[in-house]
């Protein structure tokens, strides 16, 4: 039966399984006997097993009831003794109950008792320490100092000191025509004993004690010499503070490490730490800024020392806001204020004064560096443009120059090193603006400061310098390959104009934002930059007038009505002629020097424009001579060239000029049965029938060959 129960408690039981387990276990134990002797023998096996499980059974039914009838029996043993602790409870509650009302009478008669020995104890008490009192004023009636015990000894001071200080008040209320005597006698023993307090209150400062020194402070706070006690302190932490020449970096941990101390001495920590800083903020930090701001005459020192100062007061303050300083919250504002107002009101009038000197001393350096003198030039105008217009004119009829066109050698007078040394001068000026300024006058000071800005670095400087380019810039009936300096002007100006409106965006709009002056700021803006932009336009259209007058110089110089109209009719070789080839030479090396001097949008209008003109000057030139066949040719070959160099631009519109005269020079060589086609090809059916009649023109045999109803 062990077996089986080994069996029956395993972790998993299978019933299967184990009818499997018994069924081998008997094939294993048999003898044989075939197969109806092994079934038999597992018939009495199953027999076996089946009675043995039902006796199993039998018995763990019978524990089982056991068990139960003993749960039952002590279920009832411990309702029983839950029932008795439930009559115990009850019986300690009701107990509580009585003995909390006792107590509570009990407590009620002896509060009674306490409040009726009070009455009767205070008055005594009071009765007591009013004839102690009055001992002590009578020792001081005849106007002698007291002799008393307490007075002499010094280990009774704190004593001492509690007795003087009632008889004080004591003294103020009676009539001084009686007893000015004794109050003469008490002011001087309170005097003394409230030196020797702050004596003492000294000397455990300097030991370290701060037990000692908040028991002194707390006496001395009720007397008239308080004051004189939280002065002795300040000045006692002073003593060993501030070594060094820069009193901003000792303040934060002085104020730290004295605030431990104040708050376990002082009563009233608040107030004592609000009257140390108000000491160190109006003696040692006055004394400091006034001693590096008493020489103005150094004004950009002046300045720096300004800026600096007050950015590092405003940081300190910032630090010490976590102090309670008593209840003005803007006490440490305040105290920034009354230190820096006489310096902040005069401001922005050193400002604008150093910015002034400063100004002028870089453009005179410069000029002086150039050796160049500043000239009075009268502004472009009208006026200036019909004088240039009538010395081109009087040099073209008569061959003959009125006045020097001065190109300095090629120096256009325009710097970036000191633009930007102007530039850098104002961003420093509009952040000390920023600090330095009350809110309501920041965007005021922030305007002049723009303005001084303008008025010598645009004004003074780039306008200068383009008055002179354009005044430089040659004639179009020069006689001489023109030197285009003006283009490095256009240059040096655009990335003077980027800078400033970098710094108009990063410096000046932030102070003005918000306000009328930003409105101000941007239309003064605009104003100057169209201004500019005007005399830079007008400064290339010279440039290219110029160009345009030299190309036509060239080609009336250097082309030959031989090479359009050979002379006995010789057919040579077609090639460009040498008044194209130098053109085209000078040319090239004008687009570089454009592209290097301009940028983006600016060189495809200034070689649109150049082509444009170059067309024309070309196309007047072509239209004085007669073409023979050969001579077309050799024009064909010349306008091969002009395309290649206009070509590299890539320009739609400079392209379709050249590729439409091209085609209009092919009409030069055209049999006349041919000329109508080619007129109405794409490329010439835009073109007006009479220019393409006078073109026509041009050819030796435009009457013999009836040419006039071609088209």
């Amino acid at each position: 039966m062990s077996q089986y129960w080994a069996d029956l408690e395993q972790q998993e039981y299978d019933p299967d399984e184990f009818v499997e387990r018994l069924a081998f276990r008997s094939r294993s134990g048999g003898g044989g006997g075939g197969e109806l002797g092994e079934a038999q023998q597992l018939h009495a096996t199953f027999l076996t097993a089946i009675n043995d499980l039902r006796s199993m059974h039998e018995k763990q039914v019978s524990k089982c009831m056991e068990l139960e009838e003993q749960c039952r029996e002590e279920e009832k043993q411990h309702w029983a003794r839950v029932a008795a602790l439930i009559q115990r409870n009850k019986a300690a509650a009701t107990t509580y109950k009585s003995l909390d009302e006792r107590i509570n009478l009990v407590a009620g008669k002896v509060v009674h008792l306490g409040d009726q020995l009070e009455s009767v104890n205070t008055p005594r008490a009071r009765a007591v320490e009013a004839l102690k009192l009055m001992k002590h004023f009578d020792d001081f009636l005849d106007g002698d100092t007291s002799v008393s015990p307490v007075f002499m000894d010094k280990t009774r001071l704190y004593e001492a000191a509690d007795i003087i200080q009632k008889l004080q008040l004591i003294a103020q209320e009676l009539p001084e025509a009686e007893f000015s005597p004794a109050q003469r006698a008490i002011e001087a023993k309170y005097s003394e004993i409230e030196r020797c307090l702050i004596e003492e209150f000294v000397r455990h400062h300097r030991s370290d004690d701060t037990a000692r020194m908040a028991e002194l402070a707390l006496i001395l706070s009720h007397f008239r010499g308080y004051n004189e006690c939280v002065n002795a302190f300040i000045e006692q932490i002073q003593l060993t503070s501030f070594r060094g020449k820069d009193p901003f970096k000792d303040i934060v941990p002085l104020c730290k490490a004295s605030w431990a101390t104040i708050s376990a001495v002082f009563p009233s920590p608040s107030a004592v730490m609000a009257k140390f800083v108000l000491n160190i903020y109006h003696v040692k930090l006055k004394e400091h800024i006034q001693e590096k701001l008493q020489d103005k005459n150094k004004t950009e020192q002046y300045l720096r020392h300004l800026f600096q100062l007050y950015s590092q007061t405003t940081t300190l303050s910032s630090s010490l806001s976590h102090y309670n300083l008593g209840s003005d919250q803007l006490f440490l504002s305040r105290l920034t204020k009354d230190i820096f107002s006489r310096y902040l009101d005069s401001y922005i009038t050193i400002e604008s004064r150093y910015l002034n000197e400063r100004s002028k001393a870089v453009l005179q350096r410069y000029y002086d560096s150039k050796g160049h003198t500043r000239k009075q030039i009268s502004s472009s105008g009208a006026v200036s443009e019909l004088k240039r217009d009538m010395a081109g004119l009087i040099a073209a009829k008569t061959n003959f120059t009125i006045g020097d066109v001065v190109n300095y050698g090629g120096e256009t007078f325009l710097s970036e090193e000191v633009a930007i040394s102007l530039l850098q001068e104002s961003k420093e000026a509009f952040r000390r603006c920023q600090v330095l300024s009350k809110t309501s006058d920041l965007p005021v000071n922030a305007v002049e400061i723009f303005n001084i800005l303008i008025s010598y670095l645009l004004h003074h400087h780039v306008d200068y310098a383009l008055e002179l380019g354009l005044a430089g810039i040659p004639l179009p009936e020069t006689k001489q390959p023109p030197e285009l300096h003006f283009f490095s002007c256009v240059s040096q100006t655009n990335t003077i104009i980027h800078l400033v409106d970098k710094l108009f965006t990063d410096s000046l709009v932030p102070l003005v934002a918000g306000s009328p002056k930003q409105g101000d700021c941007l239309h003064t803006k605009k104003q100057e930059l169209e201004k500019l932009e005007s005399k830079l336009d007008q400064g290339l259209d010279r440039s290219l007038a110029a160009v345009a007058g030299w190309v036509r110089t060239v080609l009336n110089a250097e082309q030959k009505k031989t090479d359009f109209n050979p002379v006995g009719g010789e057919e040579a070789l077609p090639v460009a002629s040498t008044a194209c080839l130098k053109v085209v030479r000078w040319v090239a090396g004008l687009t570089e020097k454009l592209r290097d001097c301009l940028d983006g949008r600016n060189v495809e209008w200034v070689l649109q424009e150049l082509g444009v003109r170059l067309h024309r000057a070309i196309y007047e030139h072509l239209m004085q001579f007669q073409f023979a066949s050969a001579g077309a040719m050799t024009l064909i070959c010349d306008m091969q060239e002009y395309r290649k160099c206009v070509a590299d631009w890539k320009l739609g519109v400079v392209t379709a000029l050249f590729d439409t005269l091209h085609a209009m020079c092919n009409l030069l060589i055209l049999p006349p049965e041919n000329l109508r086609g080619a007129a109405m090809g794409d490329q010439l059916a835009s073109v007006d029938k009479t220019i393409l009649d006078n073109w026509l023109q041009l050819r030796v045999d435009y009457k013999a060959a009836r040419l006039a109803n071609c088209l």
